[in-house]
């Protein structure tokens, strides 16, 4: 794939891993132009002026609630990565309306849109929340998971073509427990929901190179799962703010006290790579030839963070957490 030829857009692309993404993407791959479109003008302009700055970007105000700027901002685009969502779990239960809007109807959108206007490739952002989901937000992006995989049949004989990338929790992004703890840690003590909390983890830049790995390998209607590090909550707590004391204070509705980002009903159709996993659609449009060396996975088999083989040390954690605790500090008021 020859991203100087390609017209790449980012919905969503002023977040967390937005930015990252058009960092590695001018820094590296040299797209013929790239779009960040977002419905937030405050946010693109201190995007604009904190350095992302150049003359293959163009900044485009729109919300993936809008069918007809999607049609707008999509013409000419080749490849479009769909990053868009709301994201905060307590905000979508309590606004569950908005939620579907957005990170269902939204993605809705988006397909049509790719479709209509010839968009080559596409990949979709999903959250290990989306496998067996208990809040409402897994539940809007097991629905997207579907609709995106569901969109190569729409799209038919066009090239157009949709898969999905499902990773877990990110090292400084804007959903982060570090701010949190690092506030925390100027009382000395530090709140954790439960004792046996674990979670999946990786940095901005790996979730980023693995989405644009994907987009070079997806033949349409994968789910991409990439191999990742566990890690203990009371391990992070302790890089982040050693001798402080802990308070557990219980599982809040909606959460899990592990991840999962591979069900054992989906390993029975996915295949294993040596740095991911790839869940492949059941329908009867999919080549069963696309992934033939792949490793078929045993009966039974389940990706969590709690039986995962690779785990972060002590050592690594703050390796991750240092640079992301820079970043945080800016963004807690003093």
């Amino acid at each position: 794939m020859n991203w100087s030829e390609q017209v790449v857009l980012v919905t969503g692309g002023t977040g967390s891993f937005g930015k990252k993404f058009v960092e590695i993407m001018l820094g590296e791959y040299h797209p013929r132009r790239l779009v960040i479109f977002s419905r937030d003008e405050l946010k693109q302009h201190d995007m604009r002026v904190s350095g992302f700055d150049h003359p293959s970007l163009r900044y485009f105000l729109g919300d993936v609630r809008d069918p007809g700027r999607l049609q707008r901002a999509l013409a000419g685009v080749t490849v479009v990565v769909h990053a868009a969502a709301l994201k905060q779990v307590t905000a979508c239960e309590y606004n569950p309306f908005e939620a579907i809007q957005t990170n269902i109807m939204g993605g809705r959108n988006v397909i049509d849109a790719a479709i209509d206007q010839g968009v080559k490739r596409i990949l979709a952002l999903s959250t290990d929340k989306a496998v067996n989901p208990i809040n409402l937000y897994g539940a809007t992006k097991l629905c997207a998971e579907k609709m995106f995989v569901q969109a190569n049949a729409y799209a038919g004989a066009q090239e157009t073509r949709f898969s999905c990338a499902r990773y877990g929790n990110v090292v400084g992004s804007r959903g982060s427990v570090i701010p949190v703890f690092l506030e925390q840690r100027k009382r000395g003590r530090i709140t954790i929901t439960d004792p046996r909390m674990t979670r999946f983890w990786l940095t901005l830049e790996h979730g980023v190179r693995f989405v644009v790995s994907c987009i070079e390998q997806m033949h349409g209607g994968e789910i991409f799962v990439p191999k990742i590090p566990s890690m203990r909550l009371l391990d992070l707590a302790e890089a982040i703010a050693p001798g402080c004391a802990v308070e557990y204070v219980g599982i809040r509705p909606g959460e899990k006290v592990h991840e999962v980002l591979l069900s054992e009903d989906e390993a029975r159709t996915a295949v294993e790579l040596d740095e991911m996993y790839i869940i492949q659609p059941s329908h009867p449009w999919w080549k069963k030839g696309n992934w033939v060396h792949g490793r078929e996975l045993p009966q039974g088999f389940r990706y969590t963070s709690d039986s995962n083989e690779e785990w972060l040390t002590q050592e690594q954690l703050q390796e991750l957490v240092e640079p992301a605790s820079t970043v945080a500090k800016s963004r807690i008021p003093a």
